[in-house]
């Protein structure tokens, strides 16, 4: 069993926890990597989602072997033999165990930006990582909650050793793993992309399982609430997990709408990417910050995803965006763009042609993106198109070029010198998001006072 990445993962991880859903459960992701699965979880269950902050103990000098964890509310696993055995003096231990507790209080006011706690007493919890290698962190995390007053806990993860599934049962009420394989090295092995979760993607998480009031979605509350699927009310748009019906196909997405936004960007993600893309959350969250809203999601489900050939089947990705700019259409009149990705690009210029008088698509970004798979579908483009590329990704900028000269609508290349495919290099992901902006306001906005 391979898992495509950590959302599919937490998809089929919530397909077997359905069962808990009744009884209303608290979701707590263990940090960074766990998160992603456990926002899916939550999703699916229509759970309060929180993060669970366990610090692993290393031992001095060798910090890669672990005598112990702590967590939040003052929780310690020690492993005595392996104090023993690291002949590590008492003071080196004690600071080891002090300068973690920091880094334990720093990340979670980081992770929660100042909210509390969701609270667990008296509920059931379910703790997800994204796989799990010895079970110390997830036996420390289980420790944590009933030590907060949890009812009951249960353990969830894609993937761990059967000796450590064994154990944790032990640890927790319930352990619900997908996948115990006996020849298990390592985590990372079980899924295709195991990129590292950086923590600006836990706080976005984070922070979209948060309704508008500050509190939890999904938790128990008065007539006004979201419904449990995260679905906003029909002719309305409202901030948070959305589920968008594409043709029939039920296409999940995060959408964030400013006080007073003047115009929605769809993001259609390239080739081996999805709606979590650290870069496109980055660019999402400066278009935010000049009040334009955003709709993050997935193009394709995480079966299809499964299949690379799905991810160059521009006919279909393209049709799904239209099938969005749709659904979107018929709960708001704001403009709309579309910001594309590698073969994202290719599906939002196919798709801005194909949209029709009325649509209400007024702009198209690419970055980094493959515009040459649009082919004879450039030259149909009404929409002013910005086409962005990093001066060292010399093939990509070739095959832009190409494309530019097949447009027929407004458009402009701009080429971020230094800068590679993924516009890594210090600087260039802020550049790309400076000039999407600029390029959205000069477009949309115009459109909004126009209506």
């Amino acid at each position: 069993m391979f898992f495509t990445d950590r959302t599919d993962a937490g998809v089929r991880l919530a397909d077997a926890l359905r069962h808990l859903e009744r009884e209303a459960p608290v979701v707590l992701g263990l940090p960074r990597g766990g998160v992603p699965v456990a926002f899916e979880v939550a999703r699916a269950l229509g759970a309060p989602l929180d993060v669970i902050v366990v610090r692993k103990l290393g031992v001095p000098y060798h910090r890669e072997l672990g005598f112990g964890a702590i967590g939040e509310g003052g929780v310690r696993i020690i492993s005595e033999d392996i104090v023993r055995s690291s002949r590590a003096g008492e003071q080196e231990l004690a600071a080891v165990e002090q300068a973690e507790q920091e880094n334990l209080v720093r990340q979670a006011h980081r992770f929660r930006e100042g909210r509390s706690r969701v609270p667990v007493r008296g509920r059931t919890v379910i703790v997800v990582d994204d796989g799990i290698a010895t079970g110390a962190t997830a036996a420390a995390a289980c420790e944590v909650v009933r030590a907060q007053g949890a009812a009951r806990v249960v353990l969830a993860a894609p993937v761990a050793p059967p000796e450590a599934v064994a154990w944790l049962r032990t640890e927790a009420d319930e352990v619900v793993c997908l996948y115990a394989p006996p020849a298990f090295r390592a985590v990372g092995e079980w899924y295709r992309d195991f990129s590292q979760t950086p923590d600006e993607e836990v706080v976005s998480l984070l922070a979209r399982a948060t309704g508008p009031e500050g509190g939890p979605q999904g938790a128990a509350g008065g007539a006004g609430d979201e419904p449990r699927t995260g679905r906003p009310a029909p002719g309305a748009l409202a901030s948070g997990p959305v589920v968008v019906d594409a043709g029939g196909v039920s296409l999940a997405g995060d959408l964030t709408l400013p006080g007073g936004a003047r115009a929605l960007v769809l993001f259609a993600h390239g080739s081996g990417s999805s709606r979590h893309s650290p870069r496109n959350r980055a660019v999402a969250a400066a278009l935010n910050g000049s009040g334009l809203g955003t709709l993050l999601f997935d193009l394709l489900t995480p079966a299809e995803e499964a299949r690379r050939a799905n991810v160059f089947d521009i006919e279909t990705l393209a049709g799904r965006l239209l099938d969005t700019t749709r659904w979107l259409r018929s709960r708001t009149a704001l403009p709309l763009g579309y910001f594309g990705a590698s073969t994202g690009a290719a599906a939002a210029l196919q798709a801005a042609a194909a949209a029709p008088a009325g649509s209400g698509v007024g702009a198209v970004v690419s970055r980094g993106g493959r515009p040459d798979l649009a082919g004879p579908h450039l030259a149909a483009v009404r929409a002013p198109t910005l086409l962005i590329v990093g001066g060292r990704d010399t093939t990509v900028l070739d095959l832009n070029e190409q494309a530019q000269r097949q447009l027929r609508c407004e458009n402009r290349l701009e080429v971020i010198p230094g800068a590679t495919h993924l516009f890594e290099e210090a600087g260039a992901l802020d550049e790309v998001s400076d000039l999407a902006r600029g390029w959205f306001l000069g477009h949309l906005t115009g459109m909004a006072a126009a209506a």
